[in-house]
């Protein structure tokens, strides 16, 4: 019997990362199979920054990719959090670090977010205590410099990265060991006369290429999995409510340090993101043309920014997410199957979890993976992005009434589970027990990344965190201790922590290894 066929339509970042998981478990389960991955390099790829969580480290570090080599090849830059600007309400900011105190501080027997509710309880910012807090303010790196010059860690952290995603894609294309590359334009698709499967897809140049799976990794254009197999789109434009996107680029200046978050800075119509890659701000004002027309959005652009801006597209996007992921012997993956406003790094964490969670528990010979599986499958990977869903529009839970657009998002925007979540955590702290597991322990959108949000849009109440602190005296009295020695350990490392300009020229030098 001949080798099974897994065919990724479509290359770029998602195409990639699914290429290497899907390689990976081949090996690990002796599959006879190979995989291939269709793209074109007649199609350009335009970059205008990326950034990630830290799921994407968790994939470098699975296989083996050299870190500094990945930052150097990539453009690449630490991100350690979110910096989000006028959310709340204008001329208030907060950061959104994305490390956890809770697993630097061994308590065996502790409740689950005893910190979190402890710096509420006391007042204090949550992005305090995480070692990630002042790094984020001071825009510094995580490492520290020996007396030899060689780099020390900060402490156990896991990061995420901005980069430019077209040389991402490049990079993982380059490291992708048998791997078949097959460089064409597809142009139709033959299908199995009573099953309904994809059987081949035809190129350009006449040209067919057979496959017994196939992974649409298209993008908004979802070739297959909408084109060929008509998937039905849930969308979540009325909660989520920016649909288009004006990207641009700006310099970063000489001597300029460089900052180690994403900037989420809200304006009149939606918001503005800032991405910074080693040479340049991938920017973007991400806004509602039911406000703004994409006119009016570059004017306020400049208005705002007090500068001309290059304005290098007009993207229109549907926000939501396929009914079914995977259909057939097709799933869909990256914005082939959901697209959310980029406001918390959903899409490329969701290809990293998505896949990794096919591959170690989906995957088999074709013939093998059936109805069950594909329900099963659909179920866990539908109800993660309706849970990405509920934490970005949470971010709308704000003061904010100054225009039309902010007024309409607080009265008539806000999802029935986000109010439903808001509502159980005004009358107890947020744990991570309120969070069902579901994805075989791989990261998700839990208490880890909602703390920081809800502490600094002022949705938790500290007389809550006060009576539960109160029940355990023993333990208030220790995280007070806690608490208070990490807020001052990493106030004291940053001061000592490399700037993140520096380590990054560090990093292109090959100073460090």
């Amino acid at each position: 019997m001949a080798p099974s066929r897994f065919v990724v339509v479509g290359g770029g970042t998602a195409g990639w990362i699914t290429a290497f998981i899907l390689q990976d478990g081949i090996k690990r389960m002796k599959l006879d199979a190979s995989v291939h991955v269709v793209e074109s390099s007649k199609i350009p790829t335009v970059g205008v920054g990326e950034a990630t969580t830290a799921a994407f480290h968790v994939f470098l570090r699975h296989f083996g990719i050299d870190i500094f080599d990945f930052m150097r090849s990539c453009e690449a830059t630490y991100k350690l959090g979110i910096r989000h600007e006028d959310w709340r309400r204008k001329g208030y900011t907060y950061y959104g670090p994305i490390d956890d105190p809770h697993q630097v501080v061994e308590a065996p027997g502790a409740p689950s977010d005893y910190l979190n509710v402890y710096a509420v309880s006391v007042g204090k910012p949550v992005q305090d205590m995480h070692m990630f807090g002042p790094l984020l303010q001071r825009k510094k790196a995580p490492w520290t410099t020996k007396a030899d010059d060689s780099l020390l860690a900060l402490g156990p952290y896991l990061p995420a990265y901005h980069f430019d995603q077209a040389l991402v894609g490049k990079y993982l294309k380059a490291r992708s060991a048998g791997v078949e590359i097959v460089d064409n334009v597809l142009t139709g698709v033959e299908r199995h006369a009573e099953t309904g499967d994809v059987t081949a897809i035809l190129f350009e140049d006449g040209q067919r290429l057979e496959g017994d799976f196939f992974v649409d990794a298209t993008g908004f254009r979802k070739r297959l999995i909408v084109g060929e197999l008509n998937a039905p789109w849930i969308s979540y434009q009325h909660e989520l409510p920016v649909n288009r996107a004006l990207p641009f680029w700006l310099p970063i200046e000489e001597g300029e340090e460089i900052a180690n978050y994403t900037r989420a800075w809200a304006q009149e119509a939606g918001w503005m993101w800032q991405i910074p890659t080693q040479f340049r701000y991938g920017c973007g004002y991400v806004f509602s043309d039911e406000f703004r027309t994409p006119d009016e959005a570059h004017a306020e652009i400049e208005r705002v920014l007090g500068r001309k801006v290059e304005v290098r597209g007009d993207i229109q996007f549907k926000i939501g997410r396929l009914e079914k992921a995977w259909i057939n012997n097709v799933v869909a993956v990256g914005l082939s199957s959901s697209f959310l406003e980029p406001l918390e790094s959903t899409s490329i964490h969701g290809t990293i979890v998505q896949m990794m969670l096919f591959g170690a528990e989906y995957l088999r010979n074709p013939k093998e993976m059936g109805q069950e599986m594909r329900d099963h499958y659909n179920a866990r990977v539908g109800r993660q992005v309706d849970d990405f869903r509920t934490f970005v529009n949470t971010h709308y839970v704000t003061e904010r009434e100054d225009t039309p657009f902010w007024r309409e998002v607080r009265a008539n925007r806000i999802h029935p589970e986000t109010k439903e979540r808001l509502a159980r955590w005004r009358k107890e702290m947020p744990r991570y027990e309120h969070f069902p597991q579901y994805l075989s322990g791989l990261p998700h959108t839990e208490t880890q990344l909602h703390y920081p949000v809800l502490d600094g849009l002022g949705l938790l109440d500290p007389a809550v965190a006060k009576a539960e602190m109160a029940r355990d005296p023993k333990l208030r009295s220790f995280a007070k201790v806690t608490h208070d020695a990490l807020v001052k350990e990493y106030k004291q490392a940053a001061t000592k922590a490399l700037g993140h300009a520096e380590f990054l020229r560090g990093v292109r030098e090959g100073r460090w290894k």
